[in-house]
């Protein structure tokens, strides 16, 4: 145990590539990361950051750019930084124009390889034929790939198959940035280091879960990918079902990588998957339209995306079920939506109410209400019921205890992309997903994609609206909103 906590917590000397280089992934997100890791003192071995760009950029201006989104008041630290960091130009994947590249890693030998495909997924089998060719791939390198990856569970096996003609299964790092959100960690010690939780944490004791992902923006700039993809594989494939898996996956039997993705395959593997009956019943697809919002007038989506006959969905709300002893017969409310009120991420683990009341004039239920708020602010609330202070018998109303992570840690708090690729470097998988896991999570996405759009009507919501479907979806539970 020592010896394999030793190999995946050390941070060794590493080379990272970064294919798609001056995109907004790795300018907003990908070198600021690496920026705070160095900052923070916690990058002690030698290391080179390598932006590949298609066409020759202004290497001082983009700098400068990453720099604004980097925020740092300590202009020496940046500046130390930016000499870790190089731009490399590569108009073809090919091996002529890779040699560049070739020069600079060979010179370092020793450290380890890290690629992170920043590019659409159609861009894959050119890299790696091309990395192949030149020889750049070996035993201790990783390659980082960012979603969407794939469309379908058949797309989705085609670049596998390519990523896997390259590199191992334990070399592929599939990232997805919720899963290294502050909170979300706080799952698995709220979970199994707790005996409170724990003991409580299946259906006997619990009513329902729901997970909201509510944005208040639009399609923005992504109008072209998002008209082809929609919030159910933009959103439900992956954020909300990675959430869901720690949310209801049964103990590991260690924090060992592959002990942690076997239990959240189960999950997946036990979701109820949608028929002809169940698509009517429990799933709700909406697209925004106009709306004013603090007076000011939104446009509908297909405005946003200037066409006029799509049935492209920008919100999904459904009831799913976990066919397992946990979580017999609990259902499970996922919902995501763009040009919602509010822009907020929360699971809402809601208890079932006290069977025996013996306040009879209350007019609150007797049931406690957990939330796990991952974004704007990251915290957790136990809601409880409390008595109101004074005479007058027992008058009582819902109180919230709250551990709210910037008033309780006063440090800066770590963007999830720190995290994870902090993790990619030591080598540790434990928050990415498993090729078999995306293939479970694409076969129930399917029992869903191969039927909705014929059995369902797209519903038209207002923008800054809850979207629609509460009623119909959740009967007698209603919907955890931000007020």
């Amino acid at each position: 145990m020592k010896q394999n906590q030793q190999l995946t917590d050390v941070i060794k000397p590493f080379n990272i590539v970064i294919f798609g280089g001056n995109g907004d992934l790795s300018k907003r997100k990908i070198i600021p990361a690496l920026f705070h890791r160095y900052a923070d003192n916690q990058f002690q071995v030698p290391f080179a950051i390598y932006c590949i760009t298609r066409f020759a950029i202004d290497e001082v201006a983009f700098k400068q750019e990453v720099e604004s989104f980097i925020q740092c008041e300590n202009k020496k630290k940046v500046n130390d930084f930016f000499k870790h960091l190089s731009i490399i130009t590569i108009e073809k994947n090919d091996e002529q124009h890779y040699q560049l590249l070739k020069t600079e890693l060979e010179s370092t030998k020793e450290r380890q390889r890290i690629f992170y495909f920043s590019v659409p997924s159609d861009a894959f089998s050119e890299i790696c034929d091309a990395l192949n060719q030149t020889g750049l791939i070996n035993t201790s390198s990783k390659v980082v790939l960012e979603k969407p990856l794939g469309h379908s569970l058949e797309s989705s096996k085609k670049i596998n198959d390519i990523i896997s003609a390259s590199f191992q299964e334990q070399q592929i790092f599939r990232i997805d940035h919720y899963l290294g959100k502050e909170t979300v960690q706080n799952i698995m010690v709220l979970r199994f280091a707790n005996h409170l939780f724990e003991r409580a944490w299946n259906a006997d004791n619990i009513e329902s879960i729901q997970i909201t992902v509510a944005e208040s923006l639009g399609v923005e700039k992504r109008a072209g990918y998002y008209d082809k993809t929609g919030a159910l594989l933009d959103m439900i494939q992956n954020h909300l079902l990675q959430l869901l898996c720690l949310v209801a996956m049964e103990p590991p039997s260690s924090l060992n990588p592959d002990a942690v993705r076997n239990e959240k395959l189960k999950v997946l593997q036990a979701l109820r998957p949608f028929d002809r009956t169940s698509i009517k019943s429990d799933l709700v697809r909406g697209q925004y339209t106009r709306g004013i919002v603090n007076g000011e007038k939104l446009n509908s989506y297909m405005e946003d995306i200037d066409a006029y006959d799509s049935e492209t969905e920008t919100f999904v709300a459904l009831r799913t079920f976990i066919d397992n002893w946990r979580w017999k017969n609990t259902p499970i409310f996922l919902r995501t939506g763009k040009r919602m009120k509010k822009k907020y991420s929360d699971i809402v683990i809601n208890f079932k109410e006290l069977p025996h009341n013996i306040f009879q004039d209350s007019k609150y239920p007797l049931r406690n209400k957990l939330i796990i708020r991952l974004q704007p602010e990251e915290r957790i609330e136990l809601v409880q019921l409390s008595k109101i202070p004074g005479p007058g018998g027992y008058r009582f109303k819902p109180i919230s205890l709250k551990l709210d992570f910037m008033d309780s840690f006063q440090d800066r708090m770590p963007d999830a992309y720190e995290r994870l690729i902090i993790d990619v470097i030591r080598g540790n998988q434990t928050l990415f997903m498993r090729y078999d896991e995306l293939a479970a999570a694409w076969e129930w996405i399917e029992s869903i994609n191969n039927i909705w759009k014929k059995e369902t009507s797209l519903i038209l919501y207002e923008s800054g609206s809850w979207g629609p479907g509460d009623q119909i979806l959740s009967g007698n539970v209603k919907w955890q909103t931000d007020k």
